[in-house]
C-alpha cells in the first residue's frame, strides 16, 4: 500500500511476527473444548451465602460489605480445624475453675465459654472470679478484658495476640474475620457459635507460631505486655489544664495575626484552608511560580510552599499558621476533648497496629506529639506529675544504630559505640576524611541524616532532598557511608537477599513481616520491599527491645515495693511517674533494666532525667 510511510512499512516488516502474534492473541478462540455443556455456563441466580463464604475464604471483606452479603462462618476445607456449635452441650451458668483450659467470648454483658465438649453461656460478671484465679484462660484480646476492670490471673493465649505475629500486615485482627478460617456452624446464636470455634483458632494459630519459632515471642512478651499497657492506660498521665488553655488562647491570638497580616499582603480575604482558593491567591494573585497544576487547581502541598517560602513573605506566615492551626485543633483542643473525670488523659495503646512491632497510641495519640520545634515541645509543659510526685523520664541513645551494629557486624561502628564516642561526629570524619576535632556541627547534622536514613532505608534522592544538597553529593555520602561501615553495607545485602528467598524480614527476637512486594513485577513496588527488607530488622529489634523493657521495668518496681508506676512509652522512651522520696531508687531502676533489657555486642545507653513536667524531664 503507497499510502503506508515507508518507516511504517519498515517497522512492519521487522516485526512481521509480534504483529501476527498480537492479532492471534487478540482474537477471540472458538474451538476450545469445553467439558461441561454451554447450559452450565449461564447465569444462574446468586447464592448469597455461598457468595459470602468464598469472598470470606479469600478474605475479600470489603467486597462482601459492598454487596451487602450476609455474615456467615467459613466451612472449613480439608485439613482445616472443625468446631460447629451443635457439638457442643449447652450449659446455663458459668464454666468450673481447674486446669482444663476455658475459651471466653465476651459481647457486653454476656459471655460465651467453651470447656472441653461444653458450650457456656452466662452473665459476664459470672466469670470475674473465675478469670482472676489459677484457671488457664484463652482469650481474644485480653487487655479489652483488663481494660474493663477485669482481672486475668493465667492468660493461656490471646488469639489476637498470635494472628498479628502470626500476619503483622493485616487490617484487621477481629474475632468475626478470623473466624473466618475455621467453620462456627449453625444452630446457635452468634456468641456461642464464636466461643465454639474460638478452640479451632487456638489450635490453628498455636500451631503456625510454633511452626515459625514465635510462640515465646508471644508468652514472654506481648501477652504479658498486654497487662502493662492496660495498667498504664488506667494510670493516665496528670495534665495542667488552665495552662494548657491559656496556651491554647496565646496560639489563637498568633493564628489571627497571622491570618491578617497573609490577608493584607494578599489584598483580599479567602479562605487559607481551601487549596483552590490558597492557589489562586499565591500564585495568580501574588504572581509566585506554580510547582504544579492540575484539573483541581494548583498544589499547595508543604513540599511546594518550603520551596517559596524565600520568595514572598505569605509563604512563610502561611507555614506559620499551619503549624499553628495544627497544634491548637489536633493538641491543645484535642487533649481539652479526652480530659477525665479524673484530670489525666488516658491513651488508649494499640500492640496489633504497626507492622514493626511498635506500640501506637490514640484518642489522644501521645506517641505523636510535635517536638522538632519550640513551640511544639512547649505542649511538654502542661503534662505534669502528681502532688508530690516527679516524673522520671529515660531514654535509649540511639537505640536503632546500635542494633544495627550488632545485627550488622560491624566493626568500625562497634568500635565507636564500645568506646563511648560519638556516632555521627564520627561518621563525618570517615565521610568527609578530616580529623574529628575539626568535623563542624553542620558535617555531624548531615552525618546524622545519613546515619537514621540507612536505618530507615533511604536513597541518595530522599537524602539530597532532607539536607537540601544536590544529588550527586548525596550520592557521594551514601557511597562513603557504605564503604566506612562495610559491614553495614555488606548486611544490607544479605537481608534483602534473604528476604527474597524465605518472603519475609525478622528481627532478632523472631518477629516477621512478610514481604510479597519483593517478587512483584513493578520496580518501584520490589524497591519498596527491598527498602523494607533494609530496615524492618533493625526497627523491629528495636520495638522488641523497649517492650522487654518496659516489663523488667513493671516488674522491677512492683518487686521492689515501690509506688511509682510507668504511665507512657513513646518510641524509645520511658515515663515514670513517682514519689519524691523514690525516684532515685526509679532512676537506677530504670537505668538498670533498660540497658539490660537484651544482650548486644554494643552497650545500650540510657539517658535518665527527673523533673515535675515532662518539659523539665525530657526538654
Amino acid at each position: 500500500d503507497p499510502a503506508i510511510r515507508p518507516a511504517l512499512r519498515e517497522k512492519l516488516v521487522r516485526d512481521r511476527e509480534t504483529a501476527f502474534l498480537s492479532r492471534k492473541l487478540g482474537e477471540i478462540c472458538c474451538d476450545v473444548p469445553l467439558p461441561n455443556p454451554l447450559t452450565d455456563y449461564l447465569n444462574q441466580p446468586v447464592n448469597p451465602e455461598a457468595l459470602a463464604r468464598k469472598l470470606a475464604r479469600l478474605e475479600l471483606f470489603q467486597l462482601c460489605e459492598r454487596l451487602q452479603l450476609p455474615k456467615v462462618a467459613v466451612e472449613a476445607g480439608e485439613g482445616e480445624p472443625s468446631a460447629p456449635a451443635a457439638h457442643y452441650t449447652l450449659t446455663p451458668g458459668a464454666p468450673p475453675a481447674g486446669e482444663q483450659p476455658i475459651y471466653l467470648v465476651r459481647e457486653g454483658e454476656e459471655v460465651a465459654a467453651v470447656c472441653g465438649d461444653r458450650l457456656y453461656r452466662c452473665p459476664a460478671e459470672d466469670v470475674r472470679e473465675l478469670l482472676a484465679g489459677d484457671t488457664p484462660v484463652v482469650l481474644h484480646d485480653a487487655k479489652d478484658w483488663l481494660s474493663v476492670g477485669y482481672r486475668v490471673g493465667r492468660l493461656a493465649f490471646d488469639t489476637m495476640l498470635a494472628a498479628y505475629l502470626d500476619n503483622p500486615s493485616s487490617a484487621d485482627y477481629s474475632l468475626d474475620r478470623l473466624l473466618a478460617a475455621v467453620r462456627a456452624g449453625e444452630g446457635a446464636d452468634p456468641l456461642a457459635r464464636r466461643a465454639a470455634a474460638l478452640p479451632a483458632l487456638h489450635r490453628q494459630l498455636n500451631d503456625r507460631l510454633q511452626a515459625n519459632g514465635q510462640l515465646r515471642l508471644l508468652t514472654e512478651v506481648e501477652q504479658p505486655l498486654a497487662f502493662v499497657l492496660a495498667e498504664m492506660e488506667q494510670q493516665g498521665f496528670l495534665v495542667d489544664w488552665s495552662a494548657l488553655t491559656a496556651y491554647g488562647e496565646k496560639l489563637q491570638t498568633n493564628i489571627h495575626a497571622l491570618v491578617t497580616a497573609i490577608y493584607e499582603m494578599v489584598g483580599y480575604e479567602f479562605n487559607l484552608n481551601s487549596p483552590k482558593q490558597l492557589g489562586e491567591a499565591l500564585f495568580d494573585k501574588l504572581g509566585l511560580p506554580a510547582k504544579k497544576k492540575n484539573h483541581r487547581g494548583y498544589s499547595t502541598s508543604a513540599e511546594v510552599l518550603e520551596s517559596l517560602k524565600n520568595l514572598h513573605p505569605a509563604v512563610e506566615h502561611l507555614l506559620e499558621y499551619r503549624q499553628l492551626a495544627k497544634l491548637k485543633s489536633t493538641y491543645v483542643d484535642g487533649l481539652l476533648a479526652v480530659r477525665a473525670a479524673d484530670g489525666r488523659v488516658h491513651t488508649t495503646f494499640h500492640q496489633a497496629e504497626t507492622r514493626t512491632g511498635r506500640i501506637s497510641s490514640s484518642e489522644p495519640n501521645l506517641q505523636n506529639i510535635p517536638v522538632r520545634r519550640e513551640n511544639g515541645r512547649e505542649l511538654r509543659r502542661f503534662f505534669t506529675a502528681g502532688e508530690g510526685m516527679v516524673l522520671c523520664d529515660a531514654d535509649y541513645s540511639q537505640i536503632e544504630l546500635r542494633v544495627l551494629a550488632h545485627m550488622a557486624g560491624d566493626a568500625a561502628m562497634q568500635r565507636v559505640f564500645e568506646q563511648g564516642g560519638d556516632i555521627h561526629a564520627s561518621t563525618a570524619a570517615e565521610v568527609f576524611h578530616m580529623p574529628l576535632e575539626l568535623v563542624t556541627p553542620l558535617m555531624r547534622s548531615r552525618a546524622k541524616a545519613v546515619n537514621f536514613g540507612i536505618v530507615y532505608g533511604i536513597g541518595p534522592y530522599s537524602l539530597s532532598q532532607d539536607l537540601n544538597i544536590p544529588f550527586g553529593e548525596a550520592k557521594a555520602y551514601i557511597a562513603e557511608y557504605m564503604r566506612t561501615y562495610s559491614g553495614v553495607a555488606a548486611y544490607m545485602e544479605r537481608t534483602v537477599r534473604e528476604a527474597k528467598e524465605r518472603g519475609y524480614a525478622e528481627t532478632l527476637l523472631g518477629r516477621r513481616r512478610y514481604l510479597p512486594e519483593l517478587k512483584a513485577g513493578n520496580a518501584a513496588t520490589r524497591a519498596f520491599g527491598e527498602r523494607v527488607a533494609r530496615n524492618m530488622p533493625v526497627q523491629g529489634t528495636a520495638a522488641d527491645i523497649i517492650k522487654i523493657a518496659m516489663l523488667r521495668v513493671r516488674d522491677a518496681l512492683l518487686r521492689e515495693g515501690l509506688k511509682a508506676r510507668l504511665i507512657l512509652q513513646i518510641h524509645d522512651e520511658l515515663i515514670v511517674e513517682a514519689p519524691e522520696a523514690e525516684q532515685q531508687q526509679v532512676m537506677q531502676i530504670l537505668q538498670t533494666e533498660m540497658e539490660q533489657a537484651v544482650a548486644l555486642s554494643v552497650p545500650m545507653v540510657v539517658d535518665a532525667h527527673v523533673g515535675k513536667t515532662w518539659y523539665d524531664a525530657k526538654g
